[in-house]
């Protein structure tokens, strides 16, 4: 197929934007930037867009809660549009405060906008009751559907937030996010063993750091895979001679990319 394209969303308080375009422009895609206005201005916003993110920030101030408005605003304005465009195949990631806002519509872990009450997980403060900004270890499952990972994955991405802690309105959730494989990473610990804070920076239930929806094609992570796409951009790319490597980050965003170049 041609190139295909990606779009990255902004708004007020979003600023991951221009490094997650150029992690996509890095991975292939042709890539835009838009502005909500302009998106939920449009009749057909996602015509010949194969990829839409959802970067990180702190959209609208994150008042009320994490992602909480951009949701609401998409959920208003964009239903269908959003609704088209998972059911036809589109690709979504939403990073950070994207993963927030993908949660607070109901888009993950289900494909489906739906209210409040009958979403059936949420994101919220932190364990450790502060902002984290630090790198962490991310391992995959043996068991994941997703597009945009492989099983028994490891890799090593920054986080920072404030609300990442993912909690489910019932222990049954995360039992059929594992069984559906939709558990795509999770925090670990570098001994191997159970991970504790700091490993698991926020105590997100099942130490879980990024889920799908059941179709592998909607992702939602805390951390920041579009802050390591080159090895210099690793703390220790020095003493392990991480120069001129790619960053683990950007086998995400190559990923996405080659699901429609080899579609």
């Amino acid at each position: 197929m041609a190139t295909p394209r990606a779009l990255v969303i902004r708004t007020a308080g979003t600023n991951c934007d221009q490094e997650t375009r150029h992690a996509f422009e890095m991975a292939g895609a042709v890539t835009e930037l838009a502005h909500i206005n302009w998106l939920t201005a449009s009749d057909t916003p996602l015509a010949n867009v194969q990829i839409l993110a959802i970067p990180g920030g702190f959209t609208y101030g994150d008042d009320i809660a994490a992602g909480k408005i951009l949701a609401v605003e998409l959920m208003h304005s964009m239903r269908r549009h959003l609704q088209d465009f998972i059911f036809g195949g589109g690709v979504i990631i939403g990073i950070c405060n994207g993963f927030q806002v993908l949660v607070k519509t109901g888009l993950l872990p289900d494909a489906c906008i739906q209210p409040a009450a009958d979403r059936s997980l949420t994101l919220t403060h932190n364990d450790s009751g502060k902002f984290e900004a630090r790198w962490v270890r991310l391992r995959t499952p043996h068991h994941v559907t997703s597009i945009f990972a492989e099983p028994d994955e490891a890799i090593e991405l920054p986080v920072a937030h404030g609300e990442g802690k993912l909690v489910p309105r019932d222990p049954q959730v995360i039992k059929e996010l594992v069984e559906n494989g939709q558990v795509v990473f999770r925090y670990a610990s570098p001994s191997g063993g159970v991970p504790v804070y700091p490993d698991n920076p926020n105590g997100s239930v099942d130490n879980i750091a990024a889920i799908s929806d059941r179709s592998g094609r909607v992702l939602g992570l805390m951390p920041h895979p579009e802050r390591y796409v080159v090895g210099y951009q690793h703390p220790r790319w020095t003493r392990e001679n991480r120069a001129g490597q790619e960053g683990d980050g950007l086998r995400l965003f190559r990923r996405a990319v080659d699901y429609f170049k080899k579609g």
